[in-house]
């Protein structure tokens, strides 16, 4: 019986790609500079301390991928630990570092061209696109209208949405239109509706997402974002591997934000959960009842909008180490055919200037019984990945990728 399962541990980059400078991202690495703090002791808090230890992702490789990747040895490292399984790196060739694009990329579909993202400016937004969104969505106005933070927007401008009525629109650097509002003084069905609208009005404008970003809480001192968070994405510019397994009579359980990413395409079972562990649970549930040619694919999410774009690097540091912890867990549950991934999809550096995402290479484990121990080097495309899980599924060929012979 042959299945396997993609971790993505969204935004652990491991080393500025070699076209970083093109992004103003050089010298991020957000693996290496979250050791380095945690070895200098920068990194502690109430939930952890000293050196980042990870022992059951060494055993997979990613210390020496790391290495690999940016000739940086992990602060703080056991060297005793030697990798079990096949380790390297990847270097994206889509033209991003967005969450589609990476994850489409590491599902055999590259995205040769730059999607659109909105100017650093206040406002930001296109006057005849704001127009027709309230005009159609029949709002009384917008507040934010920026570039800005997730968290500090909903502080600055939550009680004033709560009086108004008016939802809160902002953007980053990738190419996104975001939406928060009050889950109970707006609604979350209302916020909904009109982020439906809002993608059909930024669909011509080259965006590739609209995001819902529901909070709750009565004053900036208590305003907290939900689990509630919908992404409506564009969809993927080719087949995918999820689509190609589904065509083959497979199955995708898409857990966490997979099923917002892919558009629902290639999907067969969507899990939701609302943090890492519990993202962590859902797919070991999932695992124990997946049948033969079933992809698990989960997105732990928690690293990059908790961590990663907070400038977290303690919260980081913690988040890893618990995800350490719980390996163990799935490599108990995998059976002889498995095979296992670990990746990412872009970087996101919290000790780097900004909150944005940072253009780096990603880890590339794979793992599993009949998986032999290799470094693998440098993988000229994320494709690599899907074209790897497509030979373990007997798939006709991806359009793009080298596969890896892992046994």
């Amino acid at each position: 019986m042959k299945r396997a399962i993609i971790l993505v541990m969204d935004s652990l980059g491991i080393g500025a790609s070699s076209d970083a400078h093109l992004y103003g991202d050089e010298g991020t690495n957000t693996l290496g500079h979250i050791a380095q703090a945690c070895y200098e002791e920068k990194a502690d808090n109430e939930n952890r301390s000293g050196v980042l230890h990870i022992p059951n992702l060494t055993r997979l490789g990613m210390a020496h991928a790391l290495h690999d990747s940016c000739g940086q040895t992990m602060a703080g490292l056991d060297k005793t630990i030697q990798p079990k399984y096949c380790y390297g790196y990847a270097e994206e060739q889509s033209k991003d570092k967005d969450t589609p694009s990476g994850h489409w990329e590491m599902a055999g579909v590259p995205v040769p061209f730059a999607w659109s993202t909105f100017p650093k400016t206040q406002p930001c937004f296109p006057e005849q696109l704001i127009k027709d969104f309230i005009t159609l969505a029949k709002i009384p106005g917008i507040l934010g209208n920026c570039h800005a933070s997730g968290t500090e927007i909903i502080k600055q401008l939550g009680e004033e949405h709560i009086k108004t009525g008016k939802p809160i629109c902002y953007t980053s650097a990738d190419s996104v239109f975001q939406i928060a509002a009050h889950e109970e003084h707006f609604g979350l069905d209302e916020l909904y509706r009109i982020c439906k609208i809002s993608k059909g009005l930024t669909e011509e404008l080259n965006i590739t997402r609209v995001i819902a970003r529901p909070f709750i809480g009565e004053n900036a001192a208590n305003f907290t974002r939900t689990a509630n968070r919908k992404d409506l994405t564009t969809k993927p510019i080719e087949p995918t591997l999820l689509d190609k397994l589904v065509a083959q009579g497979g199955k995708v359980t898409a857990v966490g934000k997979i099923t917002d990413i892919f558009a629902n395409q290639g999907i067969t079972k969507t899990v939701k959960a609302k943090n890492n562990m519990e993202l962590f649970d859902a797919m070991l549930d999932e695992l124990k009842i997946a049948d033969d040619k079933t992809l698990v694919f989960v997105n732990f999410v928690d690293f990059d909008s908790h961590f990663g774009h907070r400038r977290d690097i303690a919260g980081y540091a913690h988040a890893i180490e618990q995800f350490d912890k719980r390996l163990p867990e799935l490599l108990d549950l995998m059976q002889e055919d498995d095979i296992a991934l670990i990746t990412a999809d872009h970087g996101c550096d919290p000790t780097f200037r900004g909150s944005d995402h940072t253009r780096e290479h990603v880890p590339v484990l794979f793992f599993g019984d009949k998986v032999k121990p290799q470094q693998i080097g440098k993988r000229s495309s994320f494709a690599d990945m899907g074209q790897t899980i497509a030979k373990h599924f007997q798939l006709p060929p991806l359009k793009h990728g080298e596969a890896i012979h892992l046994e």
